[in-house]
Formats: C-alpha cells, structure tokens, sequence
C-alpha cells in the first residue's frame, strides 16, 4: 500500500479514536471539565501525565537538536527528565494536598490576593500560549509532509480536532484520550528505533545499539565522529557550549517543568496525594522510555542522514529527498554546479539546508524502512504534538474561566455559566494557539525551552516559597514573579526576535543563551521576594496554618473551588 494512504489510514484510525473516547468521556460539570472528576487512577494518570509531557519537542525535536548538536543537545534529556523528578518529588503532592484546581488559584489563595492571581494567571497564559506555539508548528510539519498539505491548512486540521475534544471532553475527555496518544506515540517512537538499530548494529536495544559496533566492527559513535572531522563539523561527542550555560540552560528547563501549569494540574485528577506520589512514578517510567531512547535515534538518524545525502548525485536521490524539498524544510543549492550534494560545515560551501525538526519524521525514510512504520512515526508525532496541546489548551481555559471569571469578576457565576466560558475560552485559545502555529518563533524544541525559562522565572518561586515557608506573604511573591517574567521577557525579546536592538550571540550576558536565562530570572524572582517579604507585614494566622498543614502528608481531600 502506498505511504500517503497508509498514513490516512493510521491517522484516520488514531482521531476516531480520540474523538471517540471524547464522546465517550465528556464532561457534564466543571470538576469533571477542569480535573476529570478527581477520580483518576494511578495508572491511568501516569500514562496521561507521560503523554502531557511528551510534546511534538520530545517526539519530533530534542533527537533532532541531539542529531545536529551531539553532545550540547545532552542538556535537554538532562533539563527536562531532572526536572520531572524534580516536579514529582518537591511539588505535586504538596499542590495535591491544597487541593485547587489550577497554579492560578494555588497562588491567589495561598497569597491571599486577587492581584497575586492575576499576575499568575498573566503568565500561565504567556508559559502556555508560547508552548503551544511549539506543538501545532509539530502538527503542521506532520500534515505537510506525510498528508501532503500545507503545513497552514496542517495546523488548522489539528486546531479542529484538538478543539473538538478540549472543548466537548474538557480535563476528562483529554485524561482518556491522553492515554490512548502515550501507547500510539510510544509504538510509533520504539519501532522504528529498533528496526534502524538491528540494521546499523544488529542489537535490537536501540539504547545499547547506538553505543555499539556496526557491521565493520567500527563503534556507531567513533564512526560519527569521523563523518563529522570529514565534514568540518566539530567531532559528535564534544561539546561547544560553554559549562556555565550548560549549567542554566539545564537548571532552567529543569525548574521550568516544576512551574508547568498543564502538568502541575495532572495531579489534581487523582482522589488522594499517595495517588498523587504514585502516578508521578507511572509517568517517571513511561517518560523514561522515551528518553533514552532519543539518543539513540539522534545517532543513527545523523549517520544515516549523512551517508544517504553527502556527494551524491543529485539526479540520483531517492523519493523522500525531493518530497522533503517540496516542504521547504530541506533545500539543495547546486554552487558548483557539479549536480553533486556538498554537505559541510563551511557556510561558503555547504550545498544543503536541513531543519532540524524533520530528523526523526524522516528516519524511517532514510533507512528505507516499510511504509507502515513510516506512517506509523506520522500517527504518532500527531499524538505527541495533540496530547500536550490538549493539556495546554485546558489551562488557558481555567486560567480564563475559572480564575479571572469564577474567582474575581463573576463570583456568583452559576456551574453552567463558568463551564460554558470555560468552553468558550478554550475555542478562542485554539484560534491564538493556530496562529502562532503558523507564524512559529523558531524551531519546535527552541519555542518550548523558552516554555520553560519563563515558568521558571515565575512559578517556580511563587511556589516554593509557598509551600515551604509560611513567612512569604502576598508582596513578596507579586514583586518577585512580576521582577522574574518581565526580565525574562526582556531578554527572550532582545536576543531571540532582536527587539530593543542588539541581540547577537557575543553579547549575551554572562555568555548565557536565552534558552538557559530562566534560571537568572528565576533567581531574580527569588531574590525579591524574599527581600521584598522581610520589609513588609507576614502573613495572616489563617495563611500560616494553612502552609503547615500541607505538608503533613496525609488527610487530604479532594479539589475544590
């Protein structure tokens, strides 16, 4: 069967089925839209919390940036892994424990203020407007590619299938569907690993094949870095960024996952803390599938990729080269004249352009794998990509329907009221969401990691000093989160888009990229506040006991308004 209807078939089988359990699971109250109920199990939540966190970044981009940037690209296994233990063990039973249904609402009840809440709901909306960015470009390169459309109307496909089951199905409709996208991106992510890995290695354990002998007995990895010398580029296993901003870029993405909305919330789904402790441990171990297994894909993808392509005829290329062409995301351009492809490091002379999101979506082409694997990577980077934008998108609507609306303009909101404005911010969510989509800031893991750096200079903090010290009260954490997100923001602006002019790599501060900057801002945050709550009044007697109790680790109820 031929590769376009497989993939129609595969992803046509994959959004029944979403849609389906959306029907199947739709909410009918506002606990049921905004933590499914509360009566997730364990299992369950951990495989939807692994696909929530799984984005199109971890399925289609970190082993892409691994393949182009070998031994850099090591600071986002690092950052985003140790930054879900961190989440797991420092945060959500603590969060479970308080018992409210979204970071927004931990904030201005736990610092006793409408402003804290608005500020917080300010930056759930900014961390999870610009993470979603990342998720719909991954949707749209999927649809361009594989269905052959553009990568627009692929974006705008995905808003509407993505709409139907945040908006119908709310957190319990994304809980169930979630789980079915974890097995279908899990599949699509492990299969072709092990194919490429018995074909380069013959050990069907990708995480022990890339580090093992190919068919000349030559290790994977030294053969790699050989092509790489060949080529100009620096050797794969060596590292160019220097260890201060490996340092910030990994704190950051670590601390910038603890202060992630979309999957702090997951840990409102389950009826108890210890339910809480154990679905972190599911998602731990099935996130953990995933991760090591990048490396490996990155590895085999960027030999492959460079054997396939490197002083070859150009006549003579196979079909997925020219299909990828008519995507835009790979270009050759002849300089020589000599119909034959140059791919080196020297700018001057380098003839071949490659996005750096298309490495593991072309993969299994370029090891001329079956057609149905090939789908198959295509159904499941969909998944990846739909699972967190679902999670995201239900965020944005509490954050709007809940907090602002429910908490500070319409107090008196009937439960009907607030689940339709839930409801109705969720839909003009996916209308902004589609358009950052289809005008992205950069490529997929680059948007997301500035996902990170500015949850970490505003939530983390906040948080923190919320759970573990009574003594920081409402002034502190508002000086500090709005200290944190806005020189976050200056800095993202200023050396990402090269707004207030400058912007060059030379002239970043302290020679720390803007993807590593969160944890300064982070930093900052902490400073302030702490500074700020020394020199203004403590908090109320209420708020103090309230900040013991949740850390005794028992007795906790379910989520409440």
């Amino acid at each position: 069967m031929e590769l376009q209807t497989l993939t129609w078939l595969f992803v046509g089988i994959t959004f029944t089925l979403y849609i389906g359990i959306a029907i199947w699971s739709r909410a009918g109250s506002t606990k049921e839209f905004y933590v499914a109920g509360g009566g997730v199990s364990p299992l369950a939540n951990g495989l939807a919390t692994a696909a929530d966190w799984m984005s199109a970044a971890s399925f289609i981009s970190m082993a892409g940036l691994i393949s182009f940037s070998g031994y850099d690209g090591s600071v986002y296994l690092m950052g985003w892994t140790g930054g879900y233990v961190l989440l797991a063990l420092l945060l959500a039973p603590y969060l479970r424990k308080f018992g409210k249904f979204t970071v927004p609402d931990f904030i201005g009840d736990r610092y006793y203020s409408n402003v804290a809440r608005t500020v917080a709901v300010f930056c759930a909306l900014l961390v999870s407007f610009t993470y979603v960015a990342g998720q719909m470009r991954g949707v749209g390169l999927v649809f361009s590619r594989f269905l052959e459309v553009d990568i627009n109307t692929g974006v705008i496909i995905g808003m509407i299938i993505v709409l139907f089951y945040a908006v119908l199905g709310g957190m319990k409709g994304i809980t169930y569907t979630q789980v079915a996208q974890y097995c279908v991106l899990i599949f699509a992510f492990m299969v072709p690993a092990i194919f490429i890995s018995i074909q380069m290695t013959g050990n069907p354990i990708p995480q022990l094949g890339f580090g093992g002998l190919d068919e000349n007995g030559v290790y994977l990895l030294d053969k790699l870095d050989k092509l790489h010398r060949e080529l100009g580029f620096a050797a794969y296993t060596s590292g160019s960024k220097s260890t201060l901003d490996v340092f910030f870029i990994t704190a950051a993405l670590m601390v910038g996952t603890a202060g992630l909305p979309h999957v702090i919330v997951r840990f409102f789904t389950v009826k108890k803390v210890s339910d809480a402790r154990k679905s972190a441990g599911w998602a731990l171990l099935f996130i953990m599938i995933l991760y090591t297994t990048a490396p490996a894909i990155a590895v085999f993808a960027r030999t492959n990729m460079i054997e396939t392509v490197n002083n070859q005829d150009y006549k003579e290329m196979p079909d997925w080269f020219t299909t990828w062409e008519e995507t835009g995301l790979l270009s050759f351009n002849d300089k020589n004249k000599d119909g034959k492809i140059q791919y080196v490091e020297d700018a001057s002379i380098n003839e071949l352009t490659i996005d750096k999101d298309i490495m593991v979506l072309a993969n299994p082409e370029i090891a001329q794998l079956p057609n149905w694997v090939i789908a198959l990577v295509a159904a499941g980077a969909l998944a990846a990509a739909l699972s967190t934008a679902a999670g995201l998108l239900l965020v944005i609507s509490a954050s709007v329907s809940h907090d602002l609306i429910k908490k500070m303009i319409q107090p008196n909101i009937s439960e009907k009221g607030e689940l339709m404005a839930a409801r109705l911010s969720a839909f003009v969510a996916v209308c902004v969401a589609g358009y950052f989509g289809i005008n992205p800031p950069d490529f997929v893991a680059a948007t997301v990691a500035l996902a990170f750096g500015l949850a970490a200079a505003s939530f983390f903090p906040a948080i923190i000093l919320g759970i573990f010290t009574k003594k920081m009260n409402k002034e502190g954490a508002i000086a500090g989160m709005i200290a944190g997100i806005l020189t976050m923001l200056f800095y993202m602006l200023k050396f990402k888009f090269d707004w207030f002019g400058g912007g060059q790599k030379e002239d970043w501060w302290f020679g720390i990229s803007p993807e590593g900057f969160g944890t300064v801002a982070m930093i900052i945050n902490f400073l302030i506040a702490i500074v700020v709550s020394k020199f203004t009044p403590d908090p109320p007697d209420e708020v103090q006991e309230i900040v013991a109790n949740i850390r005794i680790p028992s007795g906790a109820g379910e989520a409440t308004h």
